[in-house]
Formats: C-alpha cells, sequence, structure tokens
C-alpha cells in the first residue's frame, strides 16, 4: 500500500508564502491526477488545486492567483506554492493521488499537514 506524506506546512503571517511537498512511500504508476485539499475546522473538504498527468490545472476560485499546483516524478508526485496567504487559508492540508490501472481507479491519501496563516 502506497502511503504519502505531505511536508512544508506551518505557522506564517498573512501575506506569507508556503510550499507544501507530498512524498510518496514508493513510486506510483499510471497516475491520472493528483491533488490538494483542504479542511477546516468545522468544514467540509474542500478542492483546493488539481492537475493531471498532461499537465491540466483546476483551482478553487478563493485561491486562484494565489497558489500554484505542479507535479514533479512518480516518488514526489505533486507540489503546492502558496503566496499571499490569508487568514481564511487556515486548514489542514492533504495530498491526494489517483492512479488508474486496469479501468479501477486507486485514490491515495496523505496524514494531512496543518497550515495556519496569523499574525
Amino acid at each position: 500500500q502506497v502511503q504519502l506524506v505531505e511536508s512544508g506546512g506551518g505557522l506564517v503571517q498573512p501575506g506569507g508564502s508556503l510550499r507544501l511537498s507530498c512524498a510518496a512511500s514508493r513510486s506510483i504508476f499510471n497516475i491520472d491526477a493528483m491533488g490538494w485539499y483542504r479542511q477546516a475546522p468545522g468544514k467540509e473538504r474542500e478542492l483546493v488545486a488539481s492537475i493531471t498527468i498532461s499537465g491540466g490545472t483546476k483551482y478553487a476560485d478563493s485561491v486562484k492567483g494565489r497558489f500554484t499546483i505542479s507535479r514533479d516524478n512518480a516518488k514526489n508526485p505533486v507540489y503546492l506554492q502558496m503566496n499571499s496567504l490569508k487568514p481564511e487559508d487556515t486548514a489542514v492540508y492533504y495530498c491526494n493521488v489517483a492512479s488508474v490501472l486496469a479501468g479501477s481507479v486507486y485514490d491515495y491519501w496523505g496524514q494531512g499537514t496543518q497550515v495556519t496563516v496569523s499574525s
């Protein structure tokens, strides 16, 4: 079973930047799409940004122009550059990787990394 581990979270002041990374315990093959989700206290988990294996990206309206998702290799599949952070970006951020094999979709999730934006 593949394990995903997020890193790069922490406490940052409003207007600051963080870069989240996602590392896999072993290479993931047949990746179809990757994404970052977040969940704030008392709220549902929401999609922040996603990227397909062909490079197509999608962003939540609230982060457009501030966040950038990028992909790398099979062991470190996806990153999230977060600029101009706001207090409302405070949440636990989760990495997600979806791979397709023989018509079946396999979803991998990390345990999450806390991002706190506060002065």
